[in-house]
């Protein structure tokens, strides 16, 4: 399995037990949907390693207790400690409306209700407080603020996101 094949679920956060158990930190709003994984792939060094899951439960809302297989002690357990995990992306729940996951809308356009096609999505930035579509116009980069107020419609077969920006917004790129 590959990373570009994957989306990130989360990462080894702390040791749990002296059993080898251990707490993941989900990147998930919903993380109730992954208590009744059955596997996780964990990236060691450049590689995503298939780890299977005897148990895993909800701990305190924000957490999944998980056993893994082999994995039966606290050195075990150690070893796995900030290790980023990930799963294919058909495990992705499906997203309607105008919800979408960052991955889906690379190579979509960016719509403008006043100035029509503004460009391609080429990445997402979620480094800064507010995440921004990265938008390619010709040689220019253009960005984006992500603000639920400004897209009007996400329509997946047209691969377009509509958007209503502020006047001035995308003038000042150009």
């Amino acid at each position: 399995m590959r990373k570009e094949e994957c989306f990130y679920l989360g990462k080894v956060a702390k040791k749990f037990s002296f059993k080898g158990e251990v707490l993941i930190y989900l990147d998930s709003d919903e993380p109730e949907i992954y208590e009744g994984m059955e596997s996780v792939f964990v990236e060691i060094g450049k590689n995503l390693v298939p780890f299977f899951i005897e148990d895993a439960r909800l701990h305190k809302n924000d957490f999944l207790r998980v056993k893994f297989e082999d994995v039966d002690s606290e050195g075990d357990a150690e070893a796995l400690l900030n290790k980023a995990l990930y799963l294919p992306l058909d495990l992705l729940p499906k997203l309607e409306g105008n919800k979408f996951y960052f991955h889906e809308v690379i190579g979509f356009h960016i719509e403008d209700k006043r100035l029509g096609n503004v460009g391609t999505i080429m990445s997402i930035n979620d480094s800064a407080a507010q995440p921004l579509f990265e938008v390619k116009k010709g040689y220019t980069e253009i960005l984006i603020p992500m603000i639920d107020q400004f897209i009007v419609e996400v329509n997946r077969d047209q691969k377009k996101v509509f958007m209503d920006l502020p006047e001035g917004l995308i003038e000042m790129y150009l």
